[in-house]
């Protein structure tokens, strides 16, 4: 048991024991609130988006790392350091844990060949993850001020790991905390300055605050409760004006239509079975839904989704040949396909989007340049291969990356900034138009499959992330998805057209007008680094006056 240096000092109230309760704690009991305290913080995130829960959470981390001083012998400082990493690490296996446990899912589509491996993707993952808050935890003791400062050093630790987990290994920035903000209309705004990086930021430092309400007595203990609550005011406001401004005119002349399959991954879609579930598209596509669309000739462009086929388009002439037909109104095809390149010695497959009309496959095509690890691709595949592991998708080798420029060019409409699945989720993906690649691009075009989770948190966690990208470009988006959620989102996030999780159907409706070039479009992670410079100046500088 260690010699605690706590800010806590007794209060009136029923409630006045949690805080030595948690600082005091150790051992299993000091794990074990640890780990509930990172699971609660998961109902922040979507489908359920109760932010208290995360606020909750926050303050445990803040008491947690009171607890972890140790100031008796040599070493003491080590073992703060120690004692700080191993809760952050119980804290983000909690929340991982309960935020991600739906990544099983994937592992029951061919349960044959990969149920065996569910703990390992539902555990070892969220366990791997849990290593950035341990860090953040750690950094945050690291530079641990006295007082009210202590949730600024919260911010800097785990909002630097953060940023961390989304850039280190591929990245993974899954569920960042500041899509506890990030999934609400309003707040979210403030993204397009400062990306979801700095949204994090935001959000450690409004929900740890009231944490300090416990370290002294009379009405000075609730200034930074109220501080934390007048800047989230000032967050809202921001998001109401920005939403209150004129919104661009639609796309002339575009006329989207977005196909929603709901084919599952397993028997379903096999590739005998490819003549069929090409049919089922053609005559979901030529749906009638309104007095102005009857059908594809009512429609300038249509998007199908990620993979849509269980076989490679293009070489499938009879395939090609229906859907040019199908396109002989002059409708324009934008569909997630697998293609395959050189001969086979070095074949290589990619997962596209490709682009068709009526005269056929366009030159025109995105390569997905993001893999997904274990999914698209196997890290140390020899050695993996050799012991009987392989990805998921039925390719020998796996899916190659693309190389080039991931904006897309498309007859009748603007460029589009393509991001296929995965893609989606990265804040700082997208830096082709920022570095001078291409022209600015007129919207984001989003095909996914999300069919392989089913009913589960994981497509909305997907979508929301997907549509805070509109809102940090301030482009319009368009998403087409096996499953769910496919939508047509506007340059502010606002969805005007989508269709339910699970369903078979069509998404209709014009092209958004794009926005002026927001800051975190012409400038990335500056305002989250700012941000982060900012506080480590505020807390050395307390710490250098003490």
């Amino acid at each position: 048991m260690s010699t605690v240096a706590s800010p806590y000092r007794p209060n009136a109230g029923v409630l006045a024991s949690l805080a030595p309760t948690v600082i005091l704690a150790w051992g299993w009991p000091r794990r074990g609130i640890a780990l509930a305290g990172g699971a609660l913080g998961a109902l922040a995130m979507p489908p359920f988006g109760f932010f208290p829960a995360l606020s909750v959470a926050l303050i445990v981390a803040v008491w947690l790392i009171d607890g972890s001083a140790d100031q008796r012998g040599a070493g003491a400082a080590r073992a703060s350091l120690r004692a700080a990493f191993f809760a952050g690490w119980w804290w983000g296996f909690g929340y991982f844990l309960a935020s991600l446990w739906w990544l099983g899912a994937a592992f029951l589509v061919d349960a044959d060949r990969y149920a065996w491996a569910l703990p390992f993707g539902v555990v070892a993952l969220p366990a791997a993850l849990a290593l950035f808050f341990g860090f953040g935890f750690a950094v945050a003791r690291f530079l641990w001020p006295p007082g009210v400062l202590r949730i600024f050093a919260l911010a800097f630790g785990l909002g630097l790991s953060e940023w961390l987990r989304a850039v280190l290994f591929t990245g993974f920035p899954w569920n960042e905390l500041g899509l506890a903000f990030g999934q609400n209309l309003i707040l979210a705004q403030i993204s397009s300055l400062v990306g979801l990086h700095g949204l994090t930021l935001a959000v450690i430092v409004i929900g740890a605050a009231p944490a300090t309400l416990w370290d002294r007595a009379g009405l000075r203990r609730w200034a930074p409760t109220t501080a934390a609550v007048v800047t989230l005011a000032a967050l809202a406001l921001f998001g109401l004006y920005r939403l209150g401004e004129t919104d661009p005119d639609p796309v002339a002349n575009v006329k989207l239509r977005l196909l929603q399959t709901n084919f599952s991954q397993g028997p379903e879609f096999a590739p005998e079975k490819g003549a069929e579930i090409l049919g089922r598209y053609l005559a979901l596509s030529d749906r009638a839904t309104s007095p102005q669309r009857t059908g594809v000739a009512d429609v300038t462009h249509l998007i199908w989704p990620e993979s849509a086929f269980p076989f490679i388009l293009s070489q499938e002439a009879g395939a090609l040949a229906r859907i040019a037909d199908f396109l002989r109104s002059g409708a324009t095809l934008a569909t997630g396909a697998a293609r395959t390149e050189g001969g086979p010695a070095k074949r290589r497959f990619f997962n596209s989007i490709e682009i068709l009309g009526a005269s056929g496959l366009s030159s025109a095509r995105y390569d997905k340049r993001h893999l997904v690890p274990f999914g698209e691709y196997m890290p140390f595949q020899t050695e993996l291969h050799a012991i009987g592991l392989s990805e998921f998708v039925q390719f020998p080798g796996g899916f190659s990356a693309g190389v080039g420029s991931n904006v897309l060019s498309m007859p009748g409409a603007p460029d589009a900034i393509a991001m296929i699945c995965y893609e989606a989720i990265f804040p700082s993906e997208w830096g082709g138009a920022r570095s001078g690649e291409a022209e600015r691009a007129g919207w984001l075009l989003n095909v996914t499959d999300d069919a392989w989770f089913g009913l589960t948190p994981g497509p909305y966690q997907h979508f929301a992330l997907a549509r805070l990208r509109a809102i940090e470009w301030g482009l319009p988006m368009a998403r087409s998805a096996n499953g769910g959620f496919s939508a047509i989102v506007d340059a502010k996030g606002r969805v005007l057209a989508s269709a339910p999780l699970g369903a078979e159907t069509v998404v209709d409706g014009p092209l958004p007008g794009a926005l002026p070039p927001t800051l975190e479009s012409r400038w990335g992670s500056a305002g989250f680094a700012l941000g982060l410079a900012a506080l480590l100046c505020v807390i050395l500088t307390a710490k250098n006056l003490k």
